[in-house]
């Protein structure tokens, strides 16, 4: 049920391969595996074994009884948030081993995942810990004749399905309020990228949590994803992944209306205004695509430029691409870009770039695949120029350090061509004329606007777009709702 793994970077760790269900790594009903590939090398670092319809029947069930066991149900929220407290001080005195497995299984640079990732885990269940004693109902006054008031309640059962391109951030995004509200949880893995969660799964264990709060599977989105989904003892789906899956997903999820959250794909637009700070508006639209690979769903991917400034930002940005994205092994401390999650996601990316050539687009930089010592799913920052918006580049998620710019001529031009997408998740404007800022701000249809800045989410602040770009919101004190019922209370005084 484990192997001994070292990495290149020289450590040395325990590797669950079972599906954690009852606090306990178990094989799956039918004993059937899926490899975990090293995006770098090519090579397999395990096998993990995948979950059956059967075995998601049997985390459920173990949720179920843990959901109305006294020794989850009757802890106060304090007692709740001990556990978590304690869950996140263990992540942190494991964050390089977390860190190691993250840059192995996914290939994000291993600096990324030590001084971003594993903090941002830590920061979440401190969080949510803190609050769940603090998630309190209300008293309503209503006249003397009666007294109304209303408490929060957990949901019960919780599925939550998180995504490849951030394992260990977006578990903690799906767990940390879930436990807050006292619900218990059958958590999905994507099976790209399943190795970090599972170490920490024998974390969650060593908190004290009881048997069957948390339940960790591994397995195939066609059949342990959709089980869990349709599963009639699962109360709640959260999502995280594409617009594709989210629309099968409340399919699935309405036969026994569920209560969903879904956070799904983008195309954030980026607005670069005459008077902005070029150096700023380079820098961070650099950040906006090019971080994690350009793996990231509120990618600033369509940067809209004024036309008088357009050639003196191209040149700004694509200057800015050369200094800081240094493709390489994801365990030097210079790479800043690593390779693509899987060989199917480089493909995507690499047939992407074939069509924004096949479509007109001038390739200003990249446009190839890029392997490292003839190995691994590399390709290159890729910037496209003169891109109309009616080209598949400026209108369909990549996915992939590839971006369309654009040119506009007014602000309402550019308001338009911003909200021209069926998208709503992320956006980002640089001016110095606050007055537009605000202003423009306003007119985005995104759940997420920065201004002179990109991607610079906070665990303390709501997450969640509009549009086919999900439902609902995670993080922050908004993050709490979708996870607890509110019950209201009348009691007739004059009785």
């Amino acid at each position: 049920m484990e192997v001994e793994l070292t990495a290149p970077n020289g450590r040395k760790w325990t590797q669950p391969l079972g599906l954690f269900i009852n606090n306990e790594f178990v094989k799956s009903s039918n004993e059937q595996k899926l490899a975990s590939v090293n995006p770098t090398t090519e090579e397999e670092i395990c096998s993990v074994y995948a979950a059956t319809s059967d075995d998601i029947d049997t985390a459920v069930a173990a949720a179920r009884k843990a959901f109305k066991d006294p020794s989850w149900k009757s802890l106060s929220g304090t007692e709740r948030g001990a556990l978590m407290l304690k869950l996140a001080d263990l992540v942190s005195q494991h964050a390089e081993t977390l860190a190691t497995i993250e840059c192995l299984d996914n290939g994000k640079p291993y600096t990324t995942a030590l001084t971003e990732n594993v903090p941002e885990v830590v920061n979440v269940f401190r969080y949510y810990g803190g609050y769940a004693d603090k998630n309190f109902g209300q008293v309503i006054d209503v006249g003397p004749a009666k007294f109304a008031y209303t408490i929060k309640e957990p949901l019960g059962v919780c599925g939550q399905i998180i995504p490849w391109n951030y394992p260990l951030d977006m578990a903690a995004w799906k767990l940390g309020p879930a436990l807050c509200c006292g619900n218990t949880v059958v958590l999905k893995l994507a099976e790209q990228t399943p190795l970090s969660m599972l170490y920490l799964a024998k974390l969650i264990k060593e908190a004290g949590f009881p048997p069957g709060v948390i339940n960790i599977i591994n397995g195939h989105g066609r059949e342990a994803g959709a089980a869990l989904v349709q599963h009639p003892q699962v109360d709640k789906i959260a999502f995280t992944g594409s617009t594709a899956t989210g629309k099968e997903i409340m399919k699935m999820a309405s036969a026994t209306m569920k209560n969903i959250t879904l956070e799904t794909g983008g195309k954030s637009p980026l607005i670069v205004f005459e008077d902005a700070d070029l150096d700023l508006a380079a820098t961070w639209s650099h950040i906006g695509i090019m971080s994690n690979q350009g793996q990231i769903c509120t990618a600033t991917s369509r940067i809209l430029v004024h036309e008088n400034i357009y050639d003196q930002f191209t040149e700004a940005f694509k200057a800015k691409i050369q200094e800081i994205s240094v493709l390489g092994d994801p365990f030097e401390e210079t790479t800043f870009q690593g390779p693509q999650v899987t060989k199917q996601q480089y493909e995507r990316v690499l047939s992407y770039i074939n069509i924004g050539k096949e479509e007109g687009a001038t390739v200003f930089l990249g446009g190839e695949a890029a392997p490292q010592k003839g190995k691994g799913f590399f390709i290159a920052p890729t910037v496209f120029t003169n891109v109309k918006p009616t080209m598949k580049i400026y209108r369909e998620e990549i996915f992939g350090p590839c971006v369309a710019i654009a040119s506009f001529k007014t602000e309402e031009e550019a308001i338009e061509m911003a909200n021209d997408t069926t998208y709503g998740l992320g956006s980002a404007l640089f001016t110095r004329d606050l007055n537009r800022a605000h202003r423009v701000a306003r007119e985005i249809e995104a759940g997420m606007v920065w201004i002179n800045s990109s991607n610079d989410s906070d665990f303390r602040i709501p997450f969640g777009g509009v549009k086919q770009s999900g439902i609902g919101r995670e993080l922050g004190e908004a993050g709490l709702a979708p996870y607890c019922n509110v019950k209201a209370i009348h009691v007739n005084m004059a009785a």
